[in-house]
């Protein structure tokens, strides 16, 4: 009996027969078989990508609202899961502005006018306001009516309704409980039709990839290996200097004691690409090579596995950088604060697998408007650019763990 292929060769032989299809079709588009080619792929690709946007924003608040609501689980561990989401926070917000600043910095991407990116380049300007008003409507669209929200998908009002309402149900306790498992049902569903989206992926990304491939010129090979070298090495960069960094001006453990006790979880991450697949290993590793306490990394190292998306964070402020250029736009300041906001906010209670980081990235770039036909090219260096940043993401939980435990036992002692 023949054994079915997993997803992710489908998808990578789809990528690959999309490719192909549209470097033999490069040059000779204006031909009958090359329009109507072209005309079945745009069908096929706008298709998987707007089932992707249906089910984008019940995943995303039930998903942030559940992640906020399991913290009361913890209620008596106030001093460490404060402390853990400060450590999360400040983590994360120092590897997007890595992420930012090394994009602005080596700008990869730029000087490329991607054609299939026109119709949203239009739509980008025509949103253009001077930075003044731009920002007031931003603080403005924070907090709107939640139907309205939730019906005109408004995912940055969405994400902060979702936190209010975590919060909420955090402080209420009991007395909500149904509510509770209704979200987190509502979540698991959106994960199962999420299942059955992605079972489209491999022809969805082949029809993407064809007209990227039919329509563009090489030169966007050399962008897409710049932009690799830029996130791989920023990535490194916060793994190996910033987070050690924290790590030593806290608790005054060395990067190399630190990583002699963290190897195991480091390469598994590497090998696997999954925080979650890797969450034994960091536990035993935090546990027993680390010495933390078992009531604190268990809390912790979870956590992080869900929140915690260090490695995540840089690589979607980069992309969005990169992107912006490949459809020929140039973000400000006040756009750049919108995607902060939404992949940090994004990171919480997302769930560890991979279709929901494709998800993840559809957020980010459609909260400033970007084209979200991007993920055709992204998609396909994603498991290159995965490895790197998933052992920095389980990297940053077990530092977190030894932070955590160091300022809650000194609250303890003071």
């Amino acid at each position: 009996m023949a054994r079915k292929l997993s997803l992710n060769t489908q998808i990578l032989i789809g990528c690959a027969l999309g490719i192909a299809g549209g470097l033999y079709l490069n040059g000779q588009t204006a031909t009958p078989l090359a329009q109507n080619t072209l005309y079945g792929a745009k069908l096929v690709g706008t298709l998987f990508l707007d089932l992707l946007r249906m089910v984008l924003v019940p995943l995303i608040f039930s998903s942030i609202v559940v992640g906020v609501a399991n913290l009361r689980a913890h209620e008596k561990m106030h001093a460490v899961w404060t402390t853990t989401l400060g450590f999360f926070a400040l983590s994360m917000a120092l590897a997007i502005f890595l992420g930012f600043g090394a994009a602005n910095l080596f700008r990869p991407g730029e000087g490329m006018h991607l054609a299939m990116f026109a119709e949203a380049t239009q739509n980008f300007q025509a949103r253009q306001m001077p930075l003044p008003d731009y920002i007031a409507q931003f603080m403005h669209g924070l907090f709107q009516n939640p139907i309205k929200a939730l019906a005109s998908g408004d995912l940055l009002a969405i994400v902060v309704i979702a936190l209010i309402l975590g919060i909420a149900l955090v402080i209420g306790g009991e007395r909500y409980k149904n509510l509770r498992t209704l979200l987190q049902e509502l979540q698991e569903l959106c994960l199962l039709i999420v299942g059955w989206i992605m079972y489209l992926a491999p022809l969805g990304l082949a029809a993407l990839l064809l007209q990227l491939a039919a329509t563009q010129q090489a030169a966007l090979l050399g962008s897409l290996l710049e932009f690799i070298a830029v996130v791989t090495g920023t990535t490194l960069f916060h793994g190996i200097v910033v987070l050690p960094a924290l790590l030593w001006l806290v608790t005054r453990v060395s990067p190399l004691r630190f990583w002699r006790g963290a190897r195991e979880a480091l390469i598994t991450a590497f090998v696997t690409s999954s925080s979650a697949a890797t969450l034994p290993v960091t536990l035993r590793c935090v546990e027993q090579h680390l010495h933390v306490k078992k009531d604190i990394a268990n809390f912790v190292v979870p956590l992080g596995a869900t929140v915690n998306m260090d490695g995540t964070a840089l690589y979607e402020a980069a992309a969005a950088l990169f992107v912006a250029r490949l459809a020929g736009i140039e973000l400000d300041i006040a756009q750049q604060a919108v995607i902060f906001c939404v992949a940090m906010l994004g990171a919480l209670g997302a769930p560890g697998i991979p279709s929901v980081g494709m998800l993840s990235m559809v957020l980010v770039l459609q909260s400033v408007g970007l084209p979200t036909e991007a993920i055709a090219i992204l998609l396909p260096i994603d498991r290159i650019l995965d490895t790197t940043r998933t052992a920095v993401n389980v990297e940053g939980d077990m530092i977190g763990s030894l932070i955590v435990q160091k300022l809650t036992s000194a609250d303890k002692n003071a």
